[in-house]
């Protein structure tokens, strides 16, 4: 087997990487010569007191982890791949209560609970709504547009849709949704100086999301009402959540349904100005395979991680019992013996087997149905509305270990 020509100490979850791009390279030479390489790390650079993570990068191997949560765990140090150096256990000990980070039979019983807001019918209840807000958000953004008829496509048009159907779907009233934004960027952004947020900030971010949820829950318990957050809270002999796990299913909402979202259409627009001939493509027919490509080609969450319960063997490599291992889904939705041409952005693509939405497994994202309904609707108010929308500037990208983000994308209409 090749050796794979990685630059010495390359480590795929160092935010300075993705703060200038997704290392598409780097994961292409993995998934040839050695598609589960040990990544080295100095001890607590990462919050973790080991020494580095296995990288999965071939589609098939993030699969099976994603499917096999008995030999490889979200909840023994959590899916996160890389906090803050300066977080301590404790810290990373509160996160295991998010269902993301939960194991069967724990996590079973929580997402039957909460995929009652997630039905096709709860879905479908929202989509007239949605496609109004969609309309009126691009609407606003126009109207806001400086004299040469730019303006920050993330902040006044991706920003907006995603928060607005979080609170539409759990009854959040729309003039508080702003906090939400709010609390979501501290929680997340802890790896970019430009936000200047510490550990502590961003502690207390979780901490006023969470208690903001909880006091929902607790007004539903004491008086129900016909909302989802009375049906996960107060439903009788159905089973519920304690207002703590509500409030922590928000948090988590906030975070897998607000920020994915947001850099998913962020991601899509530049996407789309870059490739003229989809843009033109998107506009006249309209695909309903748009959705599924605009999240493959994002993948807003570059990789999660997981913990090997026992000794196993994957992608040729022995693990041993109590190794993180990366999963990368940026590598993943490029594995060319999956995707033709996956360097290609092509919305007509069908089938697109894409992992941007988990490799599946039960932790497969909840929320798909509702993320692809905003990014159609959208991006059908922009057709509409903007038709000869054009790049002003280049994007602005978030420093993380683990998000594919998107902080500024300057456009304009003249």
């Amino acid at each position: 087997m090749p050796c794979p020509a990685l630059p010495e100490g390359f480590d795929f979850t160092d935010p300075d990487v993705l703060h200038h791009r997704v290392p598409l390279p780097e994961f292409a030479e993995l998934r040839k010569a050695e598609p589960v390489r040990w990544i080295a790390q100095q001890p607590g650079i990462a919050g973790f007191q080991d020494e580095g993570y296995w990288a999965v990068t071939r589609h098939a191997d993030v699969k099976y982890v994603s499917t096999h949560p008995d030999l490889f765990s979200s909840n023994l140090n959590t899916a996160i791949i890389r906090f803050n150096e300066h977080i301590n256990r404790d810290q990373i000990e509160v996160q295991r209560l998010i269902m993301l980070n939960m194991d069967p039979p724990e996590h079973t019983r929580v997402r039957q609970i909460v995929q009652r807001g997630f039905t096709p019918r709860a879905i479908r209840s929202l989509e007239d709504a949605l496609r109004a807000r969609a309309g009126s958000i691009v609407e606003t953004a126009l109207a806001s547009a400086g004299p040469d008829g730019s303006f920050d496509f993330v902040t006044n048009v991706a920003c907006e849709l995603p928060l607005q159907a979080i609170a539409e779907l759990i009854g959040i009233p729309q003039d508080d949704r702003i906090k939400i934004f709010d609390w979501s960027n501290q929680m997340v952004a802890y790896d970019d100086p430009e936000f200047a947020i510490t550990e502590d900030v961003a502690a207390e971010a979780a901490t006023e999301l969470i208690s903001y949820a909880m006091n929902m829950a607790a007004a539903r318990k004491e008086c129900p009402a016909k909302d989802i957050v009375t049906q996960l809270v107060a439903a009788g002999d159905q089973g519920n959540l304690g207002s703590d796990e509500f409030g922590f299913f928000v948090l988590m909402l906030a975070v897998a349904g607000n920020e994915t979202t947001r850099n998913a259409i962020s991601h899509g627009m530049h996407a789309f100005l870059t490739h003229p001939d989809q843009w033109e493509l998107y506009k006249r027919e309209r695909p309903a395979t748009t959705a599924e490509e605009i999240v493959r080609w994002a993948t807003p969450v570059v990789s999660f991680q997981r913990t090997a319960t026992q000794d196993t063997e994957l992608g040729g490599q022995q693990i041993r019992k109590g190794d993180r291992v990366g999963i990368f889904y940026s590598s993943a939705n490029h594995d060319p013996e999956v995707f033709t041409d996956p360097g290609v952005f092509d919305i007509t693509r069908d089938p697109n087997p894409h992992l941007g939405f988990g490799g599946g497994g039960p932790h497969y994202c909840l929320g798909k149905s509702l993320a692809t309904l905003e990014i159609d609707l959208i991006f059908n108010a922009v057709a509409d509305a903007m038709p000869d929308l054009r790049l002003a500037g280049d994007p602005r990208r978030l420093r993380s270990a683990w998000l594919n983000g998107v902080k500024e994308l300057q456009v304009s209409t003249a």
